[in-house]
C-alpha cells in the first residue's frame, strides 16, 4: 500500500515539474504523463556527468552508476574561482526518465538554453541533433526516438577551440557544459515552434498603439490542417485589452505557415521604460476543428526609441543619455552555470546603482537575462560573439577571422546561425534597443580584414532582415575602419577620444578599466572619457556631448579571464557579487543613495550570516540565494578583519559549489576580504537548510533558508551533495604560454596628436604610418595600454626614419608608480628599429617619452612590448 502511494505521488509530481526524492528511486520510477495541450517542464534535475571520452556512453544500457550525480546548470569547471586555465575536451551528461503511453499526435521536444560549445544529443542511443555554438539555445525534436517506459538522454559536449566557430578569440574563459536550463516541452502536431512568434507595436505614440503579431504555425502531422489563429493581448493583471482579428490558414503536412494579425488601435498603452517597465502578453491559440491544439504566450512591451548622430538617444520621444555597465555571465564557484535567480540579482545590482543600460559582453546571454532586464527595467544591448583579442599564446588568442581559407565558409555560416538564434530568442523583449554584431573584431590577421568588414556588413544586413525594428551596432569599433558598417558605432577605450562627432549614432561601449580587489577606492574610473574632444577635463560629465548617446563602464562584475585573475578584476562588483567602493560611488552619484559606513579593523567577536532572500522559490536549478558571512565586533558592527572562515550546511537539502561546505581565506582563490565573504546556495529538495559559519575564536554565525517547491528532503534518506574540493585547473607545463608580444591595436594615449597622425597609428601594424605630437608639444609622450598585466622583458620601437632619436621607456607598475624600463640617449643610435632588453617589471601601461633629432620626422611608427602574461 505504501509503495503504491509513493508511486502515485511520483506520477503526480512529474506533472508538476517536480522530481521524486532520491530515497524513493529504487522503489518507484518517476513516470511523466503527457496530457493535452502545451506543457513545459524543467528538466534540470538528476543528471549523471563525467569528464572525458567514454566509449558507448550514448547507449541506453551504458552503466553510469559511478558518474557524478549533478543538476543543471552545470559547468565542466565547477567549482571555479577565476583560474586562467580550464579543462578542454569532452564531457558527457546522461539522464533517464520514464514516459507513460504517448498519445497519437503528441510531440516531445527538448529546449537547451545553452551548451558550450559543440553538443551532440542522443536519445536511446540514436544521435538526434548536433548543435555548434556555445551561447545560443536550440530545440531538439525527440518524438520519434522516445517510447513508453524508460528513456535515456545522453549529451556529449566538447569545449575545445575550433577554427570554424566564433568566438575564435576572447579574454574570458570557455568552460564547457550544459550550463543553462533544459526544458521538456510537449505539444500537439499543430503547434507554434520555440521562438515562433514576433510581436511588434506599429503606429505607436503616447496615446495610442497597435499590436502586430506574426505567428509561425507548424504542422508536424501527416495530413493538412485548417488552423484558426486567435490572439488576444492582456496586461500585467491578466485583463484583456485587445483581441486581434482571427486568421485562418491551411498548413500542409510537414510545413510551416505564418499568420499575420494586426489589432485595432489601443488607447493609452503603458509604455515600457527603466522607470516604468510595463509588460503585456500576447496569448495565441491554434484552433483546428473547433478544438484548441496549442496555446503560446509571448511577453512584450510598448516602447519606441531613436538613435541619432547629432542629438543622441531618445526613448519614447524623450532624450536620454544612458549610463550603463558591461556584464559577463559567470559568478564565484558556479562559473558560467548560474541560475535565473542569480541573473536577476545581477541585473538588480546594476539597476540599484542608477544605471539604466547593460551591454551583454561579449556573447548572447541566457534567455532569462533579457527577461530580467524587461521586468526590472534596464535597457539591454544583446551582443554576438564575433570577438577579437590579442596577446595570448592560447587557442582563444587567434585571429578573429579564420586565416585558413578552408575554414571561412563554415565560420561565416555559423556566425550567421548564432546571430539568427540570438535575435529569434530575444526579439520580443522591449528592453533590447540594439543588436551588437561583434567586439573588437579588428584583432585579426591583417590579410583577413577585408573579410571581417564583409562579414560584419552581411551580419548587419541579416539583422535588418530578421528584425527591421532595431538597429545593428558595430561594437569595439575604434580600429580597422569598421565603425560605419552598421547603424551605430560603439567605441571602446581610447575610442572615446579618437572619434569626436563621428557622423553616425554612437556611444562609448567601454570606459573605466579600474583594476582592483575589493574594497578598492571610493572614486569613479572615467579613463579616456575625459579626453573627449570638446570636453572640459576639469568638469565631470562634460564629455556627455549632444552627439553621444551614452557610456558603458568596463565592467559591472569581476569575471574569469584567460588574461589572469587580476585582469578579470575590473568590475565595480567582485566575483562573489559583493560591491567594491567604486560601486557605491556610482550608486551615490546616479541613484542618490549615500555610501555605507566603511568597516574598519577592530576586535572580532562573532560571525554573522545574511542571505539575499529567506527562501529559495524552486528547488530545480532555476533559483538560489546569496549567502554573506560578515565579521562583527561584540556590538554587531561589521569589521574589516578577514580571518579564515568555514561555511557549512549542517542540516537540510542545500548545496554549495564545493558541496556541503566551503572555506574562505584571505589571499586565496576563495576569498574573504574587507571582513566579508559570499557564495550562492542551491537546493534540489523542499525543506529547511541550516547554515553555520565558523572561525577560530569567534562566535558562530547561524542562518536558515527554506526551499519552497521541490520533492521533500528526508533526513537520513535523501542523498546529500558530494564534496567538490576546489583545485585550480593548471595546464601541463608544455602547454603553458611563454613570452608573447603585446601592443598591436591596443588603446593608445598621447600628450597630443598632430592632424592625420593620431596616436593609434603607433601600433596599427603599419610602419609607414606614425604618430606625431602636435606642434608646440613639449611633453611628447605616447602610452599604450596593454590591456593585460605583463612582466615586460623587451621593447621594440620603430621610428619614421633612420635618425639618432632618443627616448625613455617607462611602465606603470602594480603600485601605480612609473618605473624606467629602458633608455636611449639622443645621438647614441640611428637604427630605424630598436629592440632593447629591459628589467623584468610587471605592469599594464607602457609610456615612451622621446626626443627627435633636428630635421628628423617627429613621431613613432610602431611600438611593441614582449613579455610574460601574469595570471
Amino acid at each position: 500500500m505504501l509503495r503504491s502511494l509513493r508511486l502515485l505521488l511520483c506520477v503526480v509530481a512529474a506533472t508538476m515539474s517536480f522530481v521524486c526524492p532520491m530515497a524513493f528511486a529504487k522503489e518507484a520510477k518517476t513516470v511523466i504523463a503527457i496530457p493535452e495541450g502545451r506543457t513545459r517542464t524543467i528538466f534540470n534535475a538528476d543528471w549523471h556527468f563525467a569528464l572525458g571520452s567514454h566509449w558507448g556512453a550514448e547507449a541506453a544500457n551504458f552503466d553510469d552508476a559511478a558518474w557524478a550525480r549533478i543538476g543543471l546548470p552545470h559547468s565542466f569547471s565547477m567549482p571555479y574561482f577565476r583560474a586562467p586555465d580550464f579543462y578542454t575536451g569532452d564531457g558527457w551528461y546522461r539522464k533517464s526518465f520514464h514516459l507513460a503511453k504517448i498519445p497519437v499526435g503528441r510531440r516531445l521536444e527538448l529546449e537547451f538554453e545553452g551548451a558550450f560549445q559543440d553538443a551532440r544529443i542522443y536519445v536511446n542511443g540514436v544521435e538526434i541533433e548536433r548543435h555548434k555554438g556555445g551561447y545560443t539555445g536550440f530545440p531538439v525534436d525527440i518524438t520519434k526516438a522516445v517510447r513508453p517506459g524508460r528513456n535515456v538522454i545522453a549529451v556529449l559536449v566538447n569545449n575545445e577551440w575550433q577554427p570554424t566557430l566564433p568566438p575564435r578569440a576572447g579574454e574570458h574563459v570557455f568552460s564547457g557544459g550544459l550550463y543553462r536550463d533544459v526544458w521538456l516541452v510537449t505539444t500537439d502536431e499543430v503547434h507554434v515552434p520555440w521562438t515562433g512568434t514576433r510581436i511588434t507595436t506599429p503606429e505607436l505614440s503616447e496615446s495610442s498603439g497597435r499590436v502586430a503579431a506574426e505567428t509561425e504555425v507548424r504542422n508536424a502531422g501527416a495530413t493538412s490542417a485548417d488552423v484558426t489563429v486567435r490572439t488576444s493581448v492582456v496586461d500585467g493583471h491578466g485583463r484583456a485589452i485587445s483581441t486581434l482579428p482571427d486568421q485562418r490558414l491551411t498548413v500542409a503536412p510537414g510545413s510551416t505557415a505564418i499568420a499575420r494579425q494586426l489589432s485595432a488601435p489601443i488607447a493609452w498603452p503603458g509604455l515600457w521604460s527603466p522607470e516604468s517597465p510595463v509588460l503585456y502578453r500576447a496569448i495565441t491559440s491554434l484552433i483546428v476543428n473547433g478544438r484548441e491544439r496549442d496555446r503560446f504566450d509571448t511577453e512584450f512591451g510598448f516602447r519606441w526609441f531613436e538613435w541619432t548622430a547629432d542629438r543622441g538617444f531618445f526613448l519614447n520621444g524623450k532624450h536620454r543619455y544612458f549610463r550603463g555597465a558591461n556584464v559577463h555571465q559567470d559568478q564565484a564557484g558556479w562559473g558560467d552555470a548560474v541560475t535565473n535567480g542569480a541573473i536577476e540579482r545581477d541585473v538588480k545590482m546594476i539597476k540599484d546603482a542608477g544605471f539604466d543600460f547593460i551591454r551583454g559582453s561579449h556573447y548572447p546571454h541566457d534567455p532569462h537575462f533579457a527577461e530580467a532586464t524587461d521586468r526590472l527595467g534596464v535597457m539591454f544591448l544583446s551582443e554576438m560573439n564575433f570577438w577579437g583579442t590579442a596577446g595570448f599564446r592560447n587557442p582563444w588568442g587567434a585571429s578573429a577571422y579564420p586565416t585558413d581559407p578552408a575554414h571561412r565558409a563554415e565560420f561565416d555560416a555559423n556566425a550567421k546561425q548564432q546571430l539568427t538564434e540570438m535575435i529569434r530568442i530575444n526579439r520580443n523583449r522591449p528592453s533590447i534597443v540594439v543588436w551588437g554584431m561583434d567586439n573588437e573584431a579588428f584583432f585579426t590577421a591583417p590579410e583577413t580584414m577585408p573579410d571581417v568588414r564583409r562579414l560584419l556588413s552581411e551580419m548587419v544586413a541579416l539583422t535588418h532582415q530578421l528584425d527591421p525594428t532595431r538597429p545593428a551596432a558595430i561594437d569595439g569599433a575604434q580600429r580597422g575602419d569598421i565603425d560605419k558598417l552598421g547603424d551605430i558605432a560603439g567605441y571602446n577605450g581610447d575610442g572615446a577620444s579618437l572619434f569626436a562627432d563621428p557622423g553616425i549614432p554612437n556611444f562609448v561601449a567601454e570606459y573605466g578599466t579600474t583594476m582592483t580587489n575589493r574594497p578598492g577606492k571610493y572614486e569613479p574610473g572615467w579613463d579616456d572619457l575625459v579626453n573627449t574632444r570638446g570636453a572640459d577635463k576639469t568638469k565631470e560629465g562634460s564629455w556627455r556631448l549632444p552627439w553621444r548617446s551614452g557610456e558603458v563602464i568596463w565592467a559591472g562584475f569581476d569575471h574569469g579571464s584567460i588574461a589572469g585573475k587580476r585582469f578579470g578584476g575590473m568590475g565595480m562588483i567582485d566575483y562573489f557579487r559583493l560591491p567594491k567602493r567604486q560601486y557605491y560611488w556610482y550608486r551615490n552619484a546616479y541613484a542618490g543613495v549615500p555610501p555605507p559606513v566603511w568597516p574598519v579593523a577592530g576586535e572580532p567577536a562573532a560571525l554573522r550570516i545574511t542571505t539575499s532572500a529567506p527562501t529559495i522559490t524552486r528547488g530545480d536549478g532555476t533559483d538560489d540565494v546569496q549567502v554573506i558571512v560578515s565579521v562583527v565586533d561584540s556590538q554587531g558592527r561589521r569589521l574589516s578583519n578577514s580571518p579564515p572562515v568555514r561555511l557549512s550546511i549542517e542540516a537540510g537539502p542545500g548545496e554549495l559549489p564545493t558541496g556541503r561546505s566551503i572555506d574562505f581565506a584571505p589571499d586565496s582563490g576563495i576569498e574573504i576580504r574587507d571582513g566579508e565573504a559570499a557564495i550562492a546556495l542551491r537546493s534540489w529538495q523542499a525543506g529547511i537548510t541550516r547554515l553555520r559559519a565558523t572561525s577560530p575564536g569567534l562566535k558562530d554565525g547561524l542562518a536558515t533558508v527554506r526551499t519552497l517547491k521541490g520533492p521533500p528532503f528526508v533526513p537520513g534518506k535523501t542523498a546529500l551533495a558530494a564534496p567538490r574540493p576546489y583545485t585550480a585547473f593548471v595546464r601541463q607545463q608544455s602547454e603553458r604560454p611563454g613570452d608573447g608580444e603585446f601592443g598591436l591595436n591596443n588603446p593608445t594615449f598621447a600628450s597630443s596628436s598632430a592632424p592625420a597622425h593620431s596616436s593609434r597609428l603607433a601600433n596599427d601594424g603599419d610602419p609607414s604610418t606614425y604618430w606625431s605630437p602636435a606642434p608646440g608639444d613639449g611633453e611628447m609622450t605616447l602610452a599604450i595600454d596593454l590591456e593585460r598585466v605583463v612582466e615586460v622583458h623587451s621593447l621594440t620601437i620603430t621610428f619614421p626614419q633612420s635618425a639618432p632619436y632618443g627616448f625613455m621607456a617607462e611602465i606603470l607598475d602594480e603600485q601605480g608608480q612609473w618605473r624606467k624600463l629602458a633608455e636611449n640617449f639622443p645621438g647614441m643610435e640611428d637604427a630605424i628599429t630598436r629592440k632593447l632588453e629591459t628589467e623584468p617589471v610587471i605592469g599594464r601601461r607602457v609610456r615612451i617619452r622621446f626626443w627627435p633629432p633636428k630635421d628628423a620626422i617627429v613621431g613613432i611608427s610602431e611600438l611593441r612590448v614582449t613579455g610574460a602574461l601574469q595570471n
